[in-house]
């Protein structure tokens, strides 16, 4: 049946995840979950995304994108790396002595785990008014310790349980603590426990003050349902666990980043971090815009605004300098458009009997007026188009009502035209044609 033939990649120089790390067996209850209602999103974009930026945000660009974050009705937002840049220290300190921050978000700053850049770190935000959680990271997974950083697993237990005394001892109680084991998913999971159960106990985890571990799946490396896997082992076998918020932070390596999110807030996940159109190194961190609108086609509260998705893509493209692409889910150019005539057809029969109730229309995963799109756009004409869809344009942008016969005789006139010159007809090319055809428009 398959006649593919093996490639001529080297495949024999890569293993999968279950010969690189422990995956623990786990007593599996996430397939029968459903979501019911939406985690705690927080977007990294000011941190994650603008790190992983060929020209990083300015300050102007910065504050644009933290007050749009704001607007959409983020309750957590990471806001930067201060020890990393003198204009992250900056921008960490204007919302420490400015009003930007309202009363109910909570400031999230990025720090690794070394006493130099902690202290820089807390000083950013002093002076913070509302909440603040200060993330601490280290990068646990075995080729990083043996490469990069060259510990063993007992020599960088011991880094970062000083960088945790530290944050405790400079911070105490103005500040609550977040631990990221980096590139979790290739981490040994008994590491990660016997880290969690340290931090947790030094940090005083309760569910009056919660802990977050954020594990990271810092480089996809496989199915997503193992990843759900490994979150629903650490949420079945934390220590404190009910002092303890647990995230996820996926990336997009493999292209199911969404996927990994999705399947691990089923697993046990309180939280997930990403950006909020899927930036970040290499392919990206996980888009929050497409898990909320997910939940949104679901008849799941998303708990954010994305009810003007033109307006904020128009801000994270300006603050980014990165582009849109046509395709991408909710948000793309094209997304809600048929130019094909067996879904133009569809389309338009769906919008005929489609009334105030549940939304029913064929093609078209949710009302692109939820987002802000109008519906002039749904319905495009080229070559592969059809009569319905012809018949569509001319209807709802001009009032103009073919008969059954009409629509065969003039589809056939519009795609000789379509053909012929390789490129979409506009509606008002589609009038002219009509007018060139019937002598008249209406």
């Amino acid at each position: 049946m398959n006649r593919q033939q093996p490639s001529p990649m080297p495949g024999h120089r890569y293993r999968d995840i279950f010969a690189r790390v422990p995956v623990a067996p786990v007593d599996r209850t996430w397939p029968d979950r459903r979501i019911t209602q939406a985690p705690l999103w927080v977007p990294v974009d000011l941190r994650d995304g603008n790190q992983a930026l060929a020209d990083p945000m300015d300050p102007e660009r910065k504050r644009r994108f933290f007050e749009l974050m704001v607007a959409i009705g983020y309750k957590e937002i990471e806001v930067g790396y201060p020890s990393a840049s003198q204009t992250d220290f900056d921008f960490v300190r204007l919302l420490a002595e400015s009003d930007l921050v309202p009363d109910d978000v909570t400031i999230v700053v990025f720090t690794p785990a070394r006493a130099d850049l902690i202290a820089r770190t807390v000083e950013s935000v002093a002076g913070m008014r509302g909440d603040v959680v200060i993330h601490m990271y280290a990068a646990t997974a075995p080729v990083w310790r043996d490469v990069v950083l060259r510990r063993t697993r007992d020599e960088l237990a011991s880094m970062i349980y000083a960088g945790s005394e530290e944050i405790l001892r400079l911070a105490g109680d103005s500040v609550r603590f977040q631990f990221s084991p980096e590139v979790y998913n290739l981490t040994e999971p008994d590491y990660v426990l016997e880290l969690a159960d340290h931090l947790t106990k030094q940090w005083d985890a309760t569910p009056e003050r919660p802990v977050i571990l954020n594990l990271p799946a810092t480089i996809e490396a496989a199915t997503p349902n193992v990843y759900a896997d490994q979150i629903e082992y650490m949420h079945q076998n934390l220590p404190r666990r009910n002092g303890v918020i647990l995230s996820v932070h996926p990336h997009n390596d493999r292209g199911t980043g969404v996927a990994c999110a999705e399947l691990a807030v089923l697993a046990g996940a309180q939280r997930v971090e990403g950006c909020v159109f899927g930036n970040g190194e290499r392919t990206g961190n996980v888009d929050i815009a497409t898990l909320a609108l997910n939940l949104h086609a679901q008849g799941v509260d998303p708990m954010i605004d994305f009810s003007d998705i033109d307006g904020i893509r128009s801000v994270v493209e300006h603050c980014t300098r990165m582009p849109i692409h046509p395709r991408h889910p909710y948000v793309g150019e094209l997304v809600y458009t048929a130019f094909s005539g067996t879904h133009q057809d569809a389309i338009r029969k769906g919008f005929a009997v489609q009334g105030p109730g549940v939304w029913e229309v064929p093609y078209l995963p949710i009302d692109p007026a939820d987002v802000g799109r109008g519906y002039e756009a749904v319905v495009r004409v080229n070559s592969q188009s059809g009569k319905g869809g012809i018949a569509h344009v001319l209807e709802s942008v001009y009032g103009i009502r073919l008969t059954p016969e009409q629509e065969r005789e003039f589809a056939q006139h519009v795609q000789r035209r379509t053909d012929a010159s390789g490129r979409e007809a506009s509606a008002e090319e589609l009038k002219a044609m009509y007018e060139e055809v019937y002598g008249c428009s209406n």
